[in-house]
C-alpha cells in the first residue's frame, strides 16, 4: 500500500473514531435528558443537539487550506452556543432548572473539534476570533445546570481542552508548511540539477561535433569517403543533442519541476559499476548487478534518471535495511522501455512510510514521472523491499 493510501486510509480511521465517539456523548445527553418526568429535559434536548449535529460538518471532513468559511462557520456556531448558554442562565435565574442533568457533552465535544480543525485549516487572520469564541462557548457550556464551583472546575476542564487541541492543530500546520517549504527547496535545486546537466551534455556533444567536424576538414582532400562518415556522426550527435535539449528545457519550463536531491551531474547507467563497487565497499550486504540489454545510446535524461533510481534504492537499504544479506539490481532495455528494480532481502519490519519519509524517494518519483515514467516502492512478495522504475523510450516528456 502506497503512502497516499495509507494517509486516506489513517483520515477515514480517525473520522470514523470521532463519530462512534460522538455519537456515544448524543446518546448520554439524550439518557440523561429523557430522564427528566416532567418532559422539560426532552424538550429542551432539542436546542443543544441541534447545535452539536451542526458541529459534524466542521469538523468530520478534511478541508482546504486558508478556508475562510471554516472559522466563519465556527464563529456562528460559538455564537449560538453561547446565545443558548445565556438565554439557559437567565431564564432559569442561575440555578440550573431547566438542564439539570447535562449541559450537552456532544456538544462540547463537537466544539473542541472545531477549534482543531480551525486551527489547522482556516484562514489564518480568522483563527484566532473563530478560536477564541469556541473556547468561550465551551467554558461557559456548563453554567447550564448551574453556577457551583464543580461546574466551574469543568468549564475549566473544557478550556484546557480546547487550548490543547488549538495547540495540536497549531503544530500539524506548522509541521505541513515547514514540509512544503522544504519540498519546495527541493525542487528548485532539482531545477538547477537539470540545468547542469543540460549545460555539461551539451558541452560534450558540441566539442564531439567541433572534434569531428575539423578531422572531417583534415581529411577530404584524402579520403572523400571518411568525410561522409563523419557527417554522419555528426547528424546524430547533434540530432541527439536537440532532442535531449527539448525535453530538458520542457522540464525547466514547468513550474512544477521534479524534485529531488542533488547529486553527481551526467551520472548514467554506464557508471553503475562504479556505484555498486562502492557500496560493496561500504556496506554489509553485497550488491549484484544483472543488465539485459544494451544501456549505450540511452536519451541522457533517462540514463541519468534510472541511475538517480538504482542510488536511491542503495541508499535506502544501507539505511534502513541493517540486516539485509543481499541486494540485486537489475537493468532491463525493451524497444519501448528501460525497466529498473533494486531489491533486498531484509527482514526487518518495513513501512512504505518509514523508507520514504525523506525527500529523496519524493523527489525521485516527481522525477520519473515527469520523463512519464512510473516508481513504486513497496515490501516485496516474498519480504524485503522492492524499488521499481520504469521509463519510456519512444515518449516524449510530459509537460
Amino acid at each position: 500500500m502506497s503512502t497516499p493510501d495509507l494517509r486516506r486510509l489513517w483520515v477515514r480511521l480517525a473520522q470514523a473514531a470521532g463519530l462512534v465517539a460522538f455519537g456515544l456523548l448524543a446518546l448520554f445527553d439524550f439518557a440523561a435528558s429523557t430522564a427528566d418526568d416532567s418532559g422539560i429535559g426532552t424538550l429542551l434536548l432539542l436546542v443543544p443537539m441541534g447545535l452539536a449535529v451542526a458541529t459534524v460538518p466542521l469538523w468530520l471532513p478534511v478541508h482546504r487550506l486558508g478556508s475562510r468559511r471554516l472559522p466563519l462557520a465556527a464563529l456562528a456556531l460559538a455564537s449560538a452556543s453561547l446565545a443558548v448558554t445565556a438565554g439557559v442562565v437567565l431564564l432559569s435565574g442561575g440555578g440550573g432548572i431547566l438542564l439539570a442533568r447535562t449541559w450537552g457533552l456532544a456538544e462540547s465535544a463537537g466544539l473542541i473539534g472545531v477549534v482543531f480543525v480551525v486551527a489547522r485549516w482556516g484562514a489564518p487572520r480568522l483563527v484566532p476570533w473563530a478560536a477564541v469564541a469556541a473556547g468561550l462557548a465551551v467554558a461557559a457550556m456548563p453554567l447550564r445546570v448551574g453556577t457551583e464551583s464543580l461546574l466551574v472546575i469543568f468549564g475549566l476542564l473544557q478550556v484546557l481542552a480546547a487550548a490543547g487541541a488549538a495547540g495540536v492543530g497549531l503544530y500539524l500546520r506548522i509541521v505541513a508548511a515547514g514540509r512544503e517549504r522544504a519540498i519546495a527547496l527541493v525542487r528548485a535545486e532539482q531545477r538547477a540539477e537539470f540545468a547542469r546537466d543540460l549545460h555539461d551534455f551539451i558541452a560534450h556533444h558540441v566539442t564531439g561535433i567541433v572534434v569531428q567536424a575539423q578531422g572531417a576538414r583534415f581529411v577530404a582532400e584524402q579520403d572523400p569517403r571518411r568525410v561522409i562518415v563523419a557527417l554522419e556522426q555528426i547528424e546524430r550527435a547533434g540530432a541527439e543533442t536537440m532532442a535531449s535539449m527539448r525535453r530538458m528545457v520542457g522540464i525547466l519550463r514547468n513550474p512544477d519541476a521534479p524534485p529531488d536531491a542533488p547529486l553527481a551531474p551526467l551520472a548514467g547507467l554506464t557508471e553503475l559499476e562504479p556505484l555498486l563497487t562502492g557500496f560493496n565497499g561500504a556496506a554489509n550486504a553485497p550488491a549484484r548487478l544483472h543488465v539485459d540489454g544494451d544501456l549505450n545510446g540511452l536519451p541522457v535524461e533517462v540514463s541519468t534518471s534510472a541511475y538517480r533510481v538504482v542510488m536511491e534504492g542503495l541508499t535506502n537499504t544501507r539505511q534502513h535495511a541493517p540486516d539485509a544479506r543481499s541486494v540485486t539490481v537489475a537493468v532491463r532495455r525493451t524497444p519501448d522501455w528501460l525497466l529498473v528494480r533494486v531489491a533486498d532481502d531484509g527482514a526487518s519490519p518495513r513501512t512504505a512510510p518509514a523508507r520514504g519519509h525523506g525527500f529523496g524517494l519524493i523527489g525521485l518519483t516527481e522525477r520519473v514521472r515527469a520523463l512519464g515514467g512510473t516508481i513504486t516502492a513497496g515490501p516485496g512478495v516474498a519480504g524485503g523491499w522492492v524499488l521499481d522504475a520504469a521509463f519510456p523510450l519512444q515518449v516524449a516528456v510530459t509537460r
